[in-house]
């Protein structure tokens, strides 16, 4: 045993790192009460990493359908090794897990595995989102078109935009839906899609836009003011667009383009 007794801080922090692999100085402060220390560490490092493969999921049920559970189990507790968790709150855990795929030659042979498992993280990160109230719509009925031009729509933090080379949402669907008759009927090569992630009252919403949308979209996002934002898409019918989009509750404020800019996320690229 080790003579002198450690503090909570001191022992949580040599526990962390024994569950992680990384040290063994736990061991020097465990009672062999039956169970040799080594052992004792050994039953709670199972117990962390099984706690984070299901954790993982839990967030990519889709994908963990497509590649099988034994692959899915794999390429998770690898991730595990490589990426430790940064936050307690579990359903923060993942993010990084479809750059991670990317690297693994067996999964990244089928690139829109990928391509699924980023929106299925996006699908995730909206469930988890904290809710927010939306803007009224009717405040901004008064306004002039120079007045609105000029100024930059805040998104819900329960929104995202993501655009694959694979029509993924219709993959992601059929999978969790288990419907054999949908799966064999997509076509890979279909044209690229662009979604909108939106968390509803029944749950999450994915929704395709125009290119044109899109773009108008993510440029909204970035906090570009509306006139701006409009421009990137000329033929696209744009005011249709944000109106929708209000509609939906997918606004918290509208602010000033003199404001600085408060929103820092919310949009994910699909493309490789």
């Amino acid at each position: 045993m080790n003579p002198r007794s450690p503090t909570l801080a001191e022992l949580q922090q040599a526990v962390r790192l024994s569950l992680l692999g990384v040290a063994d100085d736990a061991a020097a402060w465990i009672a062999p009460d039956g169970l040799s220390p080594h052992a004792r560490l050994a039953i709670y490092r199972n117990t962390a990493t099984s706690v984070l493969v299901n954790a993982l999921r839990l967030a990519f049920p889709a994908l963990e359908r497509l590649v099988g559970a034994e692959c899915f189990e794999g390429a998770a507790r690898r991730f595990i090794e490589a990426s430790l968790p940064q936050s307690a709150w579990l359903d923060e855990y993942g993010a990084a897990f479809p750059a991670f795929l990317a690297q693994l030659p067996d999964i990244a042979s089928i690139p829109y595995l990928i391509d699924v498992a980023r929106l299925e993280w996006q699908v995730n990160a909206v469930l988890h989102a904290p809710d927010a109230p939306v803007r009224d719509v009717a405040s901004l009925a008064s306004l002039d078109d120079r007045t609105l031009g000029t100024l930059r729509l805040l998104p819900h933090p329960a929104v995202r935009l993501v655009h694959s080379d694979f029509p993924v949402d219709k993959i992601w669907r059929a999978v969790l839906e288990q419907d054999t008759l949908a799966m064999p009927a997509i076509r890979l090569d279909d044209e690229p899609v662009h979604l909108l992630v939106q968390r509803v009252t029944e749950g999450v919403d994915v929704i395709r836009l125009g290119r044109g949308e899109y773009r108008i979209a993510t440029a909204l996002f970035a906090g570009e003011p509306m006139r701006d934002a409009l421009s990137h898409a000329a033929h696209a019918d744009g005011y249709a667009l944000v109106a929708m989009l209000l509609a939906r509750g997918w606004c918290v404020e509208a602010v000033p383009a003199s404001d600085n800019w408060p929103y820092h996320g919310g949009s994910s690229s699909c493309v490789i």
